[in-house]
Formats: C-alpha cells, sequence, structure tokens
C-alpha cells in the first residue's frame, strides 16, 4: 500500500488508517481477523478510542505483538481534566501499552464544542510533555469540524486534524471553502491531514440499519473505490481513515491498495454523482451503529 508522510510527525503513514470502531462488537479473538488483514495489506495506522464500544479491548491483548508495525492514535471525547485524566490512563490499560504516538480531542464539531474542551486539550498537551504520546492532534464529524479543527490548530499548536472528505459534502460551497482555509494553514504548519466518511453514501432514513455505521456506506466495489480515490486525491490530505463497519472496511483497504488519483474531470463527476441526501448535522441523521 502507498504511504504518504504525514506532516511533521513524519510518519510516512499507509494511506488508509484502520479505524477501531470497526473492533467495537469484537472480542480480542475475533479482532484478530481484520488486524492481521490489514498489516497484511500495509497499513501502520491504527485510530481507535474509548467511545467504540469494546475495541480498546479487544485489539489491546494483540499490541505486544504488532506494536512496532503501527503507528498508535487514540482520542478522548471528555471536557474535564480529571476525567480526561482518567480516560487517558485507561486507554492505555486497555491497549496495554506505555506511550500512544497520537492522542486526540474526538468528535471537535464546532467552535462552542472546541471551547468546552480546553481541559482535556491541557490534558493532551501534557500528556506529550509526560511522554505518553508524541503527537497531538484533533478529530470531528459534522459541518462545523473545519472552522472549528483551523482555529484548534492555532490555539493549541497540534501536529494532525481528521475530519469528513466526501463527494457529497464536497458539494457544499461553504463547507468546501472553510476546508480550503483549514488545508491551506495545516500546508503552512506542516499539520498531517487525515480524513474520514470516504465511503459515506447517505442517512438511514427510515430503512432498517444492515451495516455497523450511523449512516449508510456504499455497498458497491465502484463506489466504494470511487469515494477513497475521491478523497485520497483531495490536495493536502495524507490518509483516509476505514469506516466502522468490518466488511465495508474491508473493502476500503482493498480499494486503497490499488489507489490511482481521481483526473479532475472524475472529481467533478463525482460530486455531480453524489447523493443529495445528507448524513449531516449528525444530531439529526444518525442512527446507532452499537444498538
Amino acid at each position: 500500500m502507498q504511504t504518504r508522510r504525514l506532516g511533521r510527525t513524519d510518519h510516512d503513514s499507509s494511506i488508509a488508517i484502520l479505524g477501531g470502531a470497526a473492533f467495537a462488537m469484537d472480542s480480542p479473538e475475533e479482532a484478530e481477523a481484520l488486524l492481521y488483514e490489514a498489516l497484511d495489506a500495509g497499513i501502520n495506522h491504527l485510530d481507535i478510542a474509548p467511545g467504540y464500544g469494546a475495541a480498546e479491548r479487544a485489539v489491546g491483548p494483540h499490541m505486544k505483538a504488532i506494536r512496532q508495525r503501527l503507528f498508535l492514535a487514540c482520542k478522548t471525547a471528555e471536557t474535564e481534566r480529571d476525567w480526561a485524566l482518567r480516560r487517558l490512563d485507561r486507554s492505555l490499560e486497555r491497549l496495554q501499552v506505555d506511550e500512544l504516538d497520537l492522542y486526540q480531542a474526538h468528535g471537535v464539531t464546532s467552535l462552542e464544542v472546541l471551547d468546552q474542551r480546553d481541559e482535556a486539550f491541557q490534558v493532551i498537551l501534557e500528556a506529550r510533555d509526560r511522554g505518553l504520546t508524541r503527537f497531538v492532534g484533533v478529530t470531528g464529524h459534522d459541518l462545523g469540524a473545519p472552522v472549528a479543527h483551523l482555529e484548534a490548530i492555532r490555539r493549541y499548536d497540534l501536529d494532525t486534524v481528521m475530519f469528513p472528505v466526501f463527494p457529497s459534502i464536497w458539494a457544499d460551497p461553504a463547507y468546501r471553502a472553510d476546508v480550503d482555509a483549514l488545508l491551506a494553514e495545516c500546508a503552512e504548519r506542516d499539520v498531517g491531514v487525515m480524513v474520514i466518511k470516504a465511503v459515506a453514501w447517505r442517512p438511514w432514513g427510515d430503512r432498517t440499519p444492515d451495516a455497523i455505521s450511523w449512516y449508510e456506506p456504499h455497498r458497491t466495489d465502484d463506489a466504494i473505490e470511487r469515494g477513497v480515490r475521491f478523497a485520497l486525491s483531495t490536495p493536502g490530505v495524507h490518509a483516509f481513515c476505514t469506516p466502522s463497519d468490518p466488511d465495508t472496511a474491508r473493502l476500503a483497504i482493498w480499494a486503497a491498495s490499488r489507489y490511482e488519483p481521481l483526473t479532475p474531470e472524475e472529481r467533478t463527476s463525482a460530486v455531480a454523482d453524489a447523493d443529495a441526501d445528507a448524513i449531516f448535522p449528525v444530531a439529526e441523521k444518525a442512527v446507532s451503529a452499537w444498538r
């Protein structure tokens, strides 16, 4: 699998990042197959979080054997200092590691949310000072993420960001302008850029979910490959995170392993063909992935 330098982390990240949400319902035994399939495909970066069900406990028992093969990124969605400290300790314990490569504020989706996370950001920055993480970052879904992340990297001098990029959201001119501003700042600061939702299709609406995902992902090989190629051919993007549904994650990994960039004309066509039924705002459109 191709790799790209993840900004000033200097990590040559696989262009596909294994999304830990795919292990949310797994035991360690159940997690083993996808984890090693991803490694065998050339993935060298895992993104995980305590909010992903049983994921940390499912992956943790494998970490001793594979730690040297992975850039390990974790997250916290806490707002208060004491809770953030406890969450960090628990993540390290569950993952059975002494140090992370990247620790991120999870789910920063607006300037209002960013303001609520200052205590947690201080814990994240202190974790770097304490040698518990090498790098620090921010992640978030929703339409307000790029604006919030731009302010976050200015306030806290972060090393990475992670936000949505997929064809239908790219059709929103306001969102695209916000992303362009964020990407310009990231390039200037040498910030690593990761994206999510590459294979997002539409909200579930009245349909009964049949994938482990709060939105409906694309199902066909062609549509998944197109979404992956769109995300990775966006200038300034270094890698994308695979989705929470394990079967879809496998297809996304396959697509990344054969990645070729879309031409400008193909990108325009992907946006024009995208479903107009947006998956955001999350509060209005999301259906629990693990109910």
